[in-house]
């Protein structure tokens, strides 16, 4: 009996850790287009909002547990679509502090997710993810869809995927 109860005692230590230690997906992009304006807060235009259903319709088996963007509408609105499909709320980082939030990300240690930011944002929160972000986001460019393959024993694989309708 004794060697039963270690074992069930071992293997409720063992199994909570070895979902900790399971390979997880951070999908990181930048916001869809936005629309022309003086506006620091721009909407998305027609173009945009069709990128981001065509990132949902992406990620729709992606098994998405998080979803986060920055505070603009822009990037929310980005967002929303996927998160609406996983039920799931949209939650805001700050992107002044990428390097917390890439380690918070990283110390969680799972649940696939998807992050909306901006072309002066996204390539230095691939690299503190532990990916490779290649070259600069171009101001027209609203494509880029980095895949982090994070396993577990840390490793981060890059794969670039395009979002084009």
């Amino acid at each position: 009996m004794k060697t039963l109860y270690s074992l069930l005692l071992a293997a409720s230590i063992a199994l909570p850790l070895q979902a900790f230690a399971e390979t997880y997906h951070i999908y990181v992009t930048r916001h869809g287009e936005k629309a022309v304006s003086d506006s620091k807060d721009p909407p998305l235009t027609a173009a945009g909002e069709a990128r981001a259903r065509r990132i949902a319709l992406m990620l729709k088996d992606a098994g998405i547990r998080q979803v986060y963007s920055t505070a603009y509408q822009r990037t929310r609105q980005t967002a929303t679509p996927t998160a609406q499909q996983f039920g799931l709320p949209v939650q805001s980082y700050d992107p002044g502090k990428q390097a917390e939030f890439a380690r918070q990300l990283r110390s969680a240690g799972g649940g696939n997710a998807l992050l909306v930011g901006h072309s002066n944002t996204v390539p230095d929160l691939v690299r503190q993810l532990g990916g490779e972000p290649g070259a600069d986001i171009a101001d027209d460019e609203y494509s880029r869809l980095y895949h982090l393959t994070v396993t577990d024993d840390g490793k981060v694989a890059t794969t670039v995927l395009s979002s084009q309708p």
